[in-house]
């Protein structure tokens, strides 16, 4: 029998899990023991109610990663995280912080920190993700903060190797350009099998072997990086032009080796139209009527804008056209956070139908841009808007797993085998997988309404007969429900379906408890939610939502021939 492999992952600025995800579809030997996520620009912590919620709430940290011991992070083999953009210039020259302290609130010195205060129990591997500027950044001194970064790793021990990937470039849905950094600790595994760096970033290595590529003519460049971090701050490039990284490289003890690579890819691709959902799905709200379409086509178009600044200057603005509607024969442009909401802009993505109508992509669609699990955001406290500013912040998954595959087989030399893959073929209906939940230990709220709706006892209510056969799903405690009444034939002849607001569900013995909203009449069939029937002669079909239970169960005396008659909440209250 093959040994046991485990490796033992924390995630920093953990998102929704995209980092997670996408590791344990490369292999079941990431674990994920310990993860952080804190949004410190507001009071509500979505993503970290959907981590918890996805994951379960043990080894989850939702604390600003400042407040946090370095002791109370679990010794681990691998960090990874996508670290915000920021000014990683040096503030201070302190020997209390390793001689070195960056300014307050950035967070790359978080992750300094955890590495230099674990000292010799630091991870093996760090796997590491920012935006594709920060190469070239900032533009005072052009490759300044990369070059930071480099150092602060060389120091603590660790070989460096980066790339920029546009995840497109690889077959992926979405044109999404990323820096992705690997880091490995002098003796580990990874770390012994660098020897010639030239052959390691072109060919030999975790990322090149991930990700092939071609490399630029002419675009190589070998140099050291000197000085101490606060020199590296102060004089690096200094009044350079352009940046002397370019997007694939390697540092081994502060020498740096660097090309241009060119993608080299001719697999499988994803386009945008093969993550669209059917149109019968989408919500209303994100079809764009006839009276928005110009605006939308307006903020979509070329323009050129007289503007005066606030000091009086003259100017002409002008940004050219882009696609509208966007191309489904090709990947999609990449989602910024802004991609929320039914304001017409320049930047949201925005579809035709096969019915001619506009609309924007729902929520479960961006996810799949990300190549996320179908309704990974889904959560009866985070708003629609709120999952795509989730999404517009979160990384590719396919790219990590990618990653994480190569850098299994230079670890352990053996193919990597997952049972949680990212699946590249999705349902047209989205789906949530409740199984999700089965390890939750309080009670889970799968759906709630979204708005208070106060009780209106004068309000006509539907007391239906629930059959043996589907007891059980009316008493499971989810809240979303669909009722269905007997077959065509027994339909009553007259149903005032414009007077019923209320839905209760008679359980024999027991009698009615439960208050569903009715949110849609219409016909279906039994077989919807007992496939295995395959009864599937029409029917007369109730979609509810649970928005209230009385303490308990009220008896009252059923009869058929009433079943359809006008009854109150108010009467029903009263026996």
């Amino acid at each position: 029998m093959s040994k046991k492999r485990e490796t033992k992952v924390i995630e920093l600025f953990a998102g929704v899990g995209g980092f997670r995800i996408g590791l344990e579809g490369a292999s079941d030997a990431f674990k994920t023991i310990w993860n952080n996520q804190w949004e410190p620009s507001t009071q509500r912590q979505d993503a970290s109610i959907i981590y918890k919620a996805r994951f379960g709430k043990e080894g989850h940290c939702n604390r600003d990663i400042n407040l946090v011991k370095t002791e109370d992070i679990p010794d681990h083999d691998l960090l990874v995280g996508g670290f915000p953009c920021q000014d990683y210039s040096v503030a201070a020259s302190l020997s209390r912080s390793g001689g070195i302290e960056g300014k307050k609130g950035v967070l790359w010195w978080q992750i300094y920190r955890i590495l230099n205060e674990k000292g010799e129990c630091r991870p093996n591997y760090l796997f590491l993700e920012n935006v594709d500027r920060i190469i070239n950044s900032p533009a005072t001194q052009r490759g300044r903060d990369f070059a930071i970064i480099l150092a602060s790793l060389a120091d603590l021990g660790y070989t460096v190797e980066w790339r920029i990937v546009n995840a497109a470039d690889y077959g992926m849905p979405q044109r999404r350009r990323r820096t992705y950094i690997l880091a490995y600790k002098k003796g580990s595994v990874v770390a012994e099998k660098v020897k010639n760096i030239r052959d390691w970033v072109l060919f030999e290595g975790v990322l090149s072997t991930a990700f092939p590529f071609v490399q630029k003519s002419n675009s190589e460049y070998e140099f050291d990086i000197e000085g101490s971090i606060k020199e590296v701050s102060d004089n690096f490039n200094k009044d350079k032009k352009e940046t002397p990284f370019g997007n694939a490289g390697i540092m081994v003890n502060r020498h740096v080796y660097t090309v241009d690579a060119e993608p080299k890819y001719d697999g499988p691709r994803q386009l945008l139209g093969d993550i669209i959902v059917d149109e019968e799905f989408v919500p209303e709200e994100f079809f764009i009527s006839d009276d928005e379409l110009p605006k939308w086509q307006y903020e979509k178009g070329a323009k050129k804008i007289h503007r005066i600044s606030k000091e009086g200057f003259e100017y002409d603005f002008s940004e050219g056209g882009m696609a509208f509607p966007d191309y489904l024969d090709r990947p999609s442009r990449t989602m910024i956070t802004g991609e929320g909401g039914s304001a017409p802009s320049r930047f949201k993505h925005v579809i035709r139908t096969e019915s001619g109508r506009y609309r924007r992509l729902i929520p479960i669609e961006l996810e799949r841009l990300n190549m996320f699990p179908d309704n990974q955001t889904l959560h009866s406290e985070v708003s629609d808007g709120r999952r795509a500013f989730l999404m517009g912040n979160a990384l590719v998954c396919g790219i990590v797993r990618e990653v994480g595959k190569s850098l299994y087989r230079f670890i352990y030399e053996e193919e990597p085998i997952s049972t949680h893959p990212i699946e590249m073929q999705r349902a047209k209906q989205p789906t949530l997988e409740l199984s999700l939940f089965e390890n939750e230990e309080e009670k889970v709220i799968y759906t709630a309404p979204k708005k208070t709706i106060g009780l209106d006892k004068m309000k006509h209510v539907l007391i239906g007969l629930v059959k043996a056969d589907n007891e059980e799903y009316f008493l499971d405690g989810i809240p979303t429900k669909i009722y269905y009444t007997g077959k065509t034939k027994h339909f009553p002849s007259t149903i005032a379906l414009n007077k019923l607001f209320y839905f209760m569900p008679y359980i024999k013995g027991k009698g009615v408890k439960d208050l569903y909203l009715i949110k849609v009449a219409r016909i279906g069939t039994k077989a919807e939610i007992h496939p295995t029937s395959k009864d599937d002669e029409p029917r007369l079909v109730f979609d509810l939502e649970l928005i209230y239970q009385y303490p308990d169960y009220k008896p009252i005396q059923p009869n058929i021939f009433h079943t359809y008659k006008d009854t109150t909440l108010l009467a029903v209250e009263d026996k």
